[in-house]
């Protein structure tokens, strides 16, 4: 008998550990997810900023090539979209540090979640807040496949949208590209 409660009460304390890494790992997954929204909401914003750039430079193709193919500093940080989709995840933005990947403007989003892992046997876990991290990265979609710098500029995006061909003198003769169009948003890490 009494190995019989020693074996059941372990077995317990067992099962309400594996509960709290349960539950850390659940904050933990929350935070990362998070952290991605935050990074990939700062990438778009800016994204959006770049397609702006491209459009109002349309009347000069050389400056639109150059914001078309990221080749200018952006202006946008990002910082007010990714507060704002940490706070809809539950989560503090921490910081948001402007970086680069493989030569491309990215952004890394660093969380903390508003909420802990919750109570259990472990006590760390009802006081300890998840954080995590996250780098999204903004690239050019198109290619520049020819254009004279005064007159008009054509450009390849790829996919089933055949290649741009813009006359500045003639801008509102056609569809003009939208930001997902120009500029693809991913996570990085």
């Amino acid at each position: 008998m009494p190995i019989y409660v020693v074996v059941v009460g372990s077995l317990l304390f067992l099962a309400f550990a594996y509960f709290a890494f349960a539950q850390a790992a659940v904050a933990r997954n929350g935070a990362q997810s998070a952290a991605d929204a935050s990074a990939l909401a700062a990438a778009q914003d800016v994204r959006d900023e770049l397609a702006d750039g491209f459009i109002n430079a349309l009347g000069n193709p050389a400056d639109a090539t150059k914001w078309l193919l990221i080749e200018l500093p952006l202006q946008g940080t990002g910082e007010a979209a990714a507060a704002q989709l940490a706070a809809d995840n539950k989560a503090t933005l921490d910081g948001l540090a402007p970086t680069t990947v493989k030569g491309y403007p990215a952004f890394r989003a660093s969380i903390t979640t508003n909420y802990t892992a919750g109570k259990s046997i472990l006590p760390v876990t009802s006081e300890s807040h998840a954080k995590a991290h996250a780098v999204a990265v903004i690239e050019p979609r198109c290619t520049l496949t020819s254009g004279d710098a005064d007159d008009f500029i054509e450009f390849d995006c790829g996919g089933d949208q055949p290649p741009w061909k813009i006359d500045p003198k003639h801008l509102n003769d056609i569809a003009l590209p939208e930001a997902k169009d120009l500029f693809s948003v991913h996570l990085a890490e």
